[in-house]
């Protein structure tokens, strides 16, 4: 079972400073050089705290799930003023104008914080970012009703490791936005996720047993449920978000690597808004 001191999560030494990302989307690699194996990314207003620094890559802790690893040093900044707004829409782009024939400053992705500043007509002028269509916007407190209909907007959106935008994204980066546009924060990794997330659902091979919103787990990956049979998921299959009969998933996985482990189940209207437990720092 992972540790909070596991070195994916464990607070690096030293003093840190906390900056924001301010580029569409921030990777975090493995180690300090961009050849590096993705972790995971950054959306743009999120925070990090920043410590040690090797030629143009910091090692950077993120705030919503404290995971660990390399950003390049210049994907940041001190921020400005507290987030006010966060992207609703799948992905949208802030103008230099507000104006939707201006250059385009940034695309930013389904969960990036901004902070609003103003307004022209339809257009949110929101500080590092750009002008915004107020439609693709919504107020930071505001949370989805279903995190099954946050997963299918990423439907057919290529699969890439460590990704977690609305150009590519992984297995746990589909379910860690799925479930916090619903306000429930989920840990990185779906060993983690297994751990930590939600219930364990003890017959959940009975028929019927699972229903939408359930999270299906192997070694290594985890799909959620659309109802009690279909699965959708980031995999490398399909090379993309697809949705599928849960059983043909479990059939064709089972051939080439192994079968499912377990499900769980997230309790929404309890948790939604609280800290996880994975999130307390251990006791020094």
């Amino acid at each position: 079972m992972p540790e909070l001191t596991d070195s994916r999560l464990a607070r690096p030494a030293g003093e840190s400073t906390v900056l924001d990302v301010v580029v569409g989307t921030a990777a975090v690699r493995e180690a300090p050089n961009a050849t590096a194996r993705l972790a995971t990314q950054v959306l743009f207003g999120e925070s990090v705290d920043v410590f040690d620094r090797q030629g143009s890559f910091s090692r950077i802790r993120c705030h919503r799930d404290h995971y660990v690893g390399w950003m390049r040093s210049d994907a940041m900044s001190p921020a400005t003023a507290p987030p006010t707004h966060k992207v609703v829409a799948l992905r949208t782009f802030a103008y230099t104008a507000p104006d939707l024939k201006s250059p385009v400053k940034a695309m930013l992705s389904l969960g990036a914080r901004v902070t609003v500043t103003g307004a022209d007509g339809d257009y949110a002028n929101c500080a590092l970012a750009g002008w915004i269509h107020t439609r693709h916007l919504v107020s930071l407190d505001m949370r989805e009703a279903d995190a099954v209909s946050v997963a299918g907007r990423y439907l057919n959106t290529p699969y890439l490791w460590g990704g977690r935008d609305s150009l590519g994204l992984d297995c746990t980066g589909l379910t860690q936005q799925a479930y916090e546009a619903v306000g429930v924060l989920l840990p990185r990794d779906s060993d983690m996720q297994f751990a930590w997330a939600g219930e364990d659902i003890a017959d959940w091979t009975a028929p019927g047993a699972l229903q939408r919103g359930d999270l299906v787990f192997w070694k290594g990956h985890v799909g959620i449920m659309t109802d009690s049979q279909h699965l959708l998921h980031a995999n490398a299959w399909h090379m993309a978000t697809a949705r599928e009969p849960l059983e043909e998933a479990i059939v064709r996985i089972k051939t080439q690597y192994a079968e499912p482990i377990g499900a769980r189940r997230i309790d929404i209207d309890r948790l939604a808004g609280q800290v996880p437990h994975w999130m307390a720092e251990p006791a020094a």
